[in-house]
């Protein structure tokens, strides 16, 4: 057994490897924020985005399966009734332009560096996120009833981030 970490294993260093694990929590985070809702929404919204992190650490992808696993072993196992605090940014529309930022570099390093059927799964895999957040809960409506299950801005969102993850 050798005493290399992972990430250098996969051909990471460390600073990449910290931009590609920090990358779909911080999806998840930029969906859910892309409109305003209520707490419990916000957390039904967070929990889905976790449940499609924790449900990769099975994926056919080295790279996703090590990434999410490092994800769930920071952040708690929602398998295991671990929640973590959700995160809601003071400035939505800079989190999301600083989020579609990353995901364009982790673009370009995946191109460089890993395995096409890596990347491409990996790329898939954060764009699942954020449809799996935006869909998550219905916003505006009263009582539960009308509202939009994907608002504008979420969807905005989820484009760009695909836009930003494309060759």
């Amino acid at each position: 057994m050798s005493d290399e970490p992972l990430y250098s294993m996969l051909g990471f260093t460390d600073p990449e490897w910290g931009l590609l694990v920090g990358l779909p929590q911080s999806v998840l985070t930029a969906a859910s924020a892309a409109s305003p809702d209520s707490t419990r929404k916000t957390r039904q919204e967070s929990a889905a985005g976790l449940d499609v992190i924790s449900d990769a650490r099975a994926s056919a992808s080295p790279l996703v399966a090590a990434v999410a696993g490092a994800i769930v072993s920071r952040v708690g196992d929602p398998d295991l009734g671990e929640e973590p605090p959700v995160i809601e940014p003071g400035d939505p529309i800079a989190y999301a332009e600083d989020v579609l930022g990353r995901a364009a570099e982790a673009n370009a390093l995946l191109t460089a560096k890993a395995d096409q059927a890596d990347a491409e799964t990996y790329k898939h895999w954060l764009v699942e996120i954020a449809e799996s957040v935006v869909g998550a809960a219905s916003t505006g409506g009263v009582l539960g009833i009308g509202g939009e299950t994907v608002t504008d801005n979420e969807r905005a969102f989820r484009d760009d981030l695909a836009k930003a993850l494309a060759d």
